[in-house]
């Protein structure tokens, strides 16, 4: 945020200073910032995913102030309310809920981080286990796969009669490890693998990302 609570936005210290209407506004401004989480998120990856401390740093706790105090006051049914608030809040009500967005906007944003550190750990699992000796199915990351004659089959279920009668273990594992390693590259979220089943033509392995909204086939 880029200022304390000041001048600029001495209006929010005029609300009615009665509990009721001071727990009225921060339970607004609590579940506004937990509506906002894809607008944090938003902020926070194009602040470089990185943040320092303190209320002068937060992204979206002072717009979500504001946007709750507009709300607050456009209500049809408290006009008459409104007209009574003369005087003006304890500055120290204001904080205390100023800090509890500040707490809750750094909790979705460790919550992911998190998400991000696990996505990463299962596509460092996920390259080291195509290293080893045997090819890991994309799909089910369980089993082996099985290639012979252009034939790509699994246990789980997956079957692909390869577009290429050449396609070998080392090349589709390098095929593999290069488009992962590419879609890495730009987004940080582990990618799925999975089989268009054709009716004409023969079925295709994919691998696509919801996060970045990408695909690209891989065989």
């Amino acid at each position: 945020m880029a200022e304390r609570p000041g001048s600029r936005h001495r209006s929010l210290y005029k609300l009615m200073g009665s509990p009721p209407w001071k727990e009225a506004f921060r339970q607004g401004c609590l579940e506004r910032m937990r509506n906002s989480r894809d607008r944090l998120l938003n902020k926070y990856r194009q602040a470089g995913g990185s943040m320092s401390g303190g209320a002068q740093n937060t992204l979206l706790v002072q717009e979500v102030m504001e946007e709750e105090w507009n709300a607050l006051q456009s209500v049809e049914s408290w006009p008459q309310a409104w007209t009574q608030l003369e005087e003006p809040m304890d500055l120290a009500v204001l904080e205390e809920i100023q800090q509890e967005l500040i707490d809750q906007e750094q909790h979705i944003i460790s919550e992911y981080e998190k998400s991000l550190q696990f996505d990463e750990e299962c596509l460092s699992v996920m390259l080291a286990e195509w290293e080893a000796n045997s090819l890991i199915c994309p799909v089910c990351t369980k089993y082996n796969l099985r290639i012979a004659s252009g034939l790509v089959v699994c246990q789980c279920g997956l079957y692909i009669p390869s577009h290429s009668p050449e396609v070998t273990e080392q090349k589709l594992r390098a095929c593999l490890e290069d488009n992962v390693n590419e879609h890495s590259a730009h987004c940080p979220h582990t990618p799925e693998f999975s089989v268009t089943e054709g009716t004409e033509e023969k079925s295709t392995l994919l691998m696509s990302c919801l996060a970045c909204d990408t695909w690209a086939v891989i065989l």
